[in-house]
């Protein structure tokens, strides 16, 4: 079981980031194959609805069954894309630390706790564009109240009512900026906010919290890592879909029904290809900043070896220790030794000749003792004398 647990520099993270992928193709990619193939299966049953209301003469009705479809579309990718997106996390998680991993295992570790990662998800998405829904629906209610939907209303509108739309047209367009900048300081925020639920098994809130704990002072490290993933898929799609694009330009923004379907399915590749990669480098950042800011790297490898964190250490109150720095209780060492004939020797003269237990911390402060309950011939250091008192002249004379 290896696992490559540092500090890790921006550049490091995106290397990790592509040898993992490189590495765990099929893992990755075959997670988020279930939700692309999910989006998959819903746009080409849209496409099929589409045409048969065309073959039966009822295009009037095309608005009510895309209006339809997308309430249908919007819960269901919001749930998959909640559970996909854990899954990831879970299998980043698993390989990071060296780990096995398996597509069913990672789905299977996040299904009893979906509902709070969709819950966590949902709250984020609210945050983040409830400012957006208040400004675009503000803008929509003006222009309906004054008319600018009615076209022979408009027709007739006075200069005085032109300046006022174009002064609140520009009030809209400065509210969009301020929110886009909010959204990415929310975004950033709130970053590492699913792999902590995930590898520490919290609830919405409590996520969401400990993102905030774990992004500070490293926002602008992951605003660079997110950019350039999002430069990444964005190229992706551009060259995946750029024919489809032309195609729809040259035919007056139609596409025949072999492209559309072409579109879809070159679509369920592109997501399955693109989805790990943004789960991938934020799993990474958070078990960075766990290792800076925590020492996870140290606790992982504590772990590893059976042993318990933070460490207990015998013979030390934790409380003294922090009152009275430098006064430390050393416990009683009990190591078995092997005691060689000149020593047993050497110990039989001190005995005959009476020096005894001084002659013994004369000669270098250690005191032995046999073992009663040692069956092999080794005896016991009981104690070792570390600030033995020096002995005076006289005492020594009247020793000898």
């Amino acid at each position: 079981m290896e696992s490559s647990l540092r500090p890790m520099s921006l550049g490091e993270i995106l290397d990790r980031t592509a040898q993992l992928y490189r590495s765990h193709f099929v893992l990755f990619v075959g997670i988020s194959a279930v939700y692309a193939g999910m989006l998959l299966v819903l746009n080409l049953l849209q496409i099929g609805v589409t045409q048969l209301l065309k073959a039966e003469h009822m295009a009037s009705q095309q608005l009510w069954a895309t209006a339809g479809f997308l309430a249908l579309i919007f819960p269901l990718s919001v749930v998959a894309g909640g559970i996909a997106v854990a899954a990831n996390n879970r299998a980043v998680a698993w390989v990071n630390l060296g780990q096995p991993a398996t597509i069913r295992g990672a789905y299977k570790s996040i299904l009893p706790r979906t509902w709070s990662y969709v819950w966590l998800m949902f709250l984020m998405q609210v945050i983040i564009y409830t400012p957006f829904v208040l400004i675009y629906g503000g803008m929509l209610l003006y222009m309906w109240k004054t008319g600018v939907f009615n076209a022979a209303k408009a027709q007739h509108t006075d200069p005085q009512a032109a300046i006022a739309l174009i002064i609140v047209f520009g009030i809209f367009l400065f509210l969009i900026v301020a929110w886009m900048i909010y959204a990415i300081l929310m975004g950033l925020r709130y970053s590492l906010a699913i792999p902590a639920s995930v590898v520490e098994t919290l609830k919405a809130r409590a996520a969401m919290r400990r993102s905030i704990e774990l992004s500070k002072s490293s926002r602008g490290r992951i605003f660079v890592l997110i950019l350039l993933i999002l430069i990444i898929e964005l190229g992706l799609v551009l060259v995946s879909q750029g024919f489809f694009i032309l195609a729809a330009f040259k035919n007056h923004m139609v596409l025949p029904l072999w492209a559309q379907i072409l579109q879809q399915v070159v679509g369920f590749l592109t997501n399955s290809f693109i989805g790990p990669m943004y789960a991938t480098g934020l799993t990474l950042f958070y078990y960075d900043q766990r290792i800076r800011k925590e020492g996870y790297d140290i606790e992982w490898m504590m772990e590893a070896a059976g042993l318990s964190w933070p460490p207990t250490w015998s013979g030390i109150d934790p409380g003294t220790a922090q009152s009275a720095p430098g006064a430390l209780a050393i416990e009683t060492l009990s190591v078995p030794v092997e005691i060689d004939r000149e020593a047993r020797a050497r110990a039989a003269d001190d005995e005959t000749a009476g020096s005894g237990v001084e002659g013994a911390a004369a000669e270098g402060g250690r005191v032995t003792a046999t073992d009663p309950a040692a069956s092999d011939g080794t005896e016991t250091i009981a104690a070792e004398s570390t600030s033995a008192e020096p002995t005076s002249p006289g005492t020594d004379h009247e020793q000898r």
